[in-house]
């Protein structure tokens, strides 16, 4: 299942989402134009590898910041077009009503900070692992995860494929991003695929945690509404 677009108006534009995704497709562009050793060597001096952070030890190529701050530029580094890809398309459907619900220095400020909760939950799972974190799914997951606590009953269209069939169906959002944790979840118990399933884990638990205290009163005060008039 991909899903495609939701129903979901905002009220604000969306800023930050759009400069994120254009932060993100800018410094893949110039990723592109680096040879195989120079984007190795990228990954490993800007990316957050969890020995390093653990440990306090930078390990050659050594890195022009502080440790802790890898935390944050591997937020904005991608291995490939799917992976940049399908974050950027998650992003831009779930963001921009995060973005509205919280405003645009909240959202900032709470996307972030979920890409760095979720790199610590990979980092603990890790320890010892010398391999670079690059990604923003993460900070994605975190949107996620405050989508699925916000928006439950929002309409995602989503591209369904079953065997020869194709559709778009409109399913809720709560089924969408539900199955989407279920995976996570999964797979970080089968371990395999090369894939931080810890960080997108702890990314939308993160997501879940903290929309409350990101998100304006007036915010729940109307959704409180909104359901009254639903059970009736």
């Amino acid at each position: 299942m991909i899903p495609l677009k939701d129903d979901n108006p905002t009220t604000i534009p969306s800023y930050v989402t759009l400069g994120l995704i254009a932060i993100n497709i800018t410094v893949f562009l110039a990723e592109l134009s680096l040879g195989a050793r120079e984007t190795r060597e990228l990954f490993l001096t800007w990316g957050a590898i969890p020995y390093e952070l653990i440990h306090g030890t930078d390990l050659p190529p050594y890195s022009p910041i502080p440790l802790p701050l890898t935390l944050f530029t591997s937020m904005f580094l991608h291995a490939d077009f799917f992976h940049i890809g399908f974050n950027l398309l998650y992003l831009w459907i779930f963001g921009n009503n995060i973005e509205s619900a919280m405003g645009h220095f909240r959202f900032l400020c709470f996307y972030l900070l979920c890409g760095i909760i979720a790199s610590l939950a990979h980092i603990a799972v890790n320890a010892s692992s010398s391999i670079p974190v690059v990604r923003a799914s993460g900070a994605i997951a975190g949107v996620l995860g405050a989508y699925f606590l916000l928006y439950p009953r929002a309409k995602i269209h989503t591209l369904v494929f079953f065997f020869f069939l194709i559709r778009i169906i409109p399913l809720p959002a709560v089924v969408i991003l539900g199955l989407w944790f279920m995976v996570q979840v999964f797979s970080s118990l089968a371990g395999g695929g090369g894939i931080a399933w810890h960080a997108h884990i702890g990314g939308f638990v993160a997501g879940f945690v903290l929309l409350r205290p990101f998100t304006p009163q007036e915010v729940w005060r109307v959704k409180k509404r909104g359901k009254r008039r639903y059970s009736l």
